[in-house]
């Protein structure tokens, strides 16, 4: 058994709260131009990425309905890559849209495996 293995649990704890953390960021920035000014004037489909970072975001970080939070992020972000970075190349590393494209799947990673421990929802497997 490699030591690690015993840590697994916080492990992904942290995963899922510093991914919403992130996430969250984002948002904040688009509404409250905090820590730095979103450079794009806001559209409605900004105003309902930005809405679904807050909430998605904040409610995967506090571990509470995790699973739909993660699975809308999720969506959200591959709609993102999308519509933002897809038409300016296909490969993230030459569009731009690394970023996404990890939210996009870390967000299914954790809408599969709920919230784990630290979390209000519970240990949900």
């Amino acid at each position: 058994m490699n030591f690690l293995d015993r840590y697994g649990e916080q492990a992904y704890a942290l995963l899922r709260i510093v991914s919403g953390l992130l996430f969250l960021a984002h948002g904040v920035q688009k509404f409250f131009n905090f820590p730095v000014a979103f450079p794009y004037p806001l559209n409605p489909m900004l105003y309902a990425a930005g809405t679904i970072e807050i909430v998605a975001g904040a409610l995967i970080v506090i571990g509470l309905f995790t699973r739909p939070a993660a699975f809308i992020a999720s969506g959200m972000s591959a709609v993102g890559y999308w519509a933002q970075h897809g038409s300016q190349g296909l490969y993230p590393i030459a569009n731009g849209g690394e970023t996404i494209a990890l939210y996009c799947f870390i967000f299914l990673f954790i809408a599969t495996r709920g919230a784990g421990i630290w979390s209000l929802g519970g240990a949900s497997k």
